[in-house]
């Protein structure tokens, strides 16, 4: 509860840029990681993406790596997977395993690749939005989509009231901890079995609570928010226009070619 990704977003310089350029950055990368047929592409992507990060943005370069080791770290092993049980042609290698053949074809390493690739493109891209962009200013944005107020609203209060439950849950594990509500599994299931009980109370009477404070506040069913506008400098433009045609470059170039 110290740290989490929208304390950085607030903090991080790219935070006073303009918000539907980060989004179409993002949105172009996700689509062309998903279009190509080549790891390079998303591989491409997740090296811009992570650069920008890092050094536009100021986000430490341990928390990064950090928070991107735990998608890597499960996409690494459906890789591995993939690259052993999926694709035919002739094997790279092959070994015996209680009597069963197994080995690694050109067309299943390839597959491995590109699942591993794209994750990687994906999650530097949505890392790059998270931690530059705080949730508030994208609520902003989705407002001028047209999107329904209902839909927005709520999807506020939900995110909002994640972080106040969060308090109340870890207040009362600790509560329960130092009485020794962990010491077994025994204590520890009728511990878990009353946390879930008393945050479900909580969360009803925070309800309530929250219908009328925004009734004695004359709510009409609307929540104003307040839109910032940031024009789109020069040198952003460039290095984004850049990164657009880097993209596009590798994507063009290695169209239907196999990285093995």
């Amino acid at each position: 509860m110290t740290h989490i990704l929208d304390d950085y977003a607030v903090l991080s310089p790219l935070r006073y840029k303009n918000n539907w350029l980060k989004l179409s950055v993002v949105t172009f990368g996700i689509l062309a990681g998903v279009s190509s047929n080549s790891p390079l592409v998303p591989l491409v992507t997740a090296a811009c993406m992570s650069f920008a990060t890092v050094h536009f943005g100021k986000i430490p370069s341990g928390l990064y790596l950090r928070l991107l080791a735990g998608p890597a770290g499960f996409v690494l092993v459906s890789a591995v997977i993939i690259a052993f049980f999926f694709g035919e042609g002739v094997k790279l290698f092959s070994f015996d395993v209680l009597g069963f053949t197994l080995g690694v074809s050109s067309a299943g390493l390839n597959m491995a690749l590109l699942v591993l690739a794209r994750t990687l493109g994906g999650m530097s891209c949505l890392l790059f939005l998270s931690l530059t962009t705080p949730m508030i200013e994208l609520f902003s944005v989705l407002k001028t989509t047209k999107l329904p107020d209902s839909f927005i609203e709520i999807s506020m209060m939900m995110y909002r009231y994640i972080f106040v439950f969060m308090e109340v849950a870890m207040g009362v594990k600790y509560a329960q901890t130092v009485r020794l509500g962990y010491k077994d599994f025994r204590t520890s299931f009728r511990s878990v079995v009353m946390l879930g009980t008393n945050l479900f109370i909580r969360s009803w009477e925070q309800g309530e609570k929250l219908y009328v404070s925004m009734n004695s506040r004359c709510y009409d069913g609307k929540l104003t928010m307040l839109d910032e506008k940031r024009p789109v400098k020069l040198p952003e433009a460039v290095l984004a226009c850049g990164y657009f045609v880097l993209v596009m470059f590798v994507f063009l170039y290695t169209r239907g070619m196999p990285l093995i």
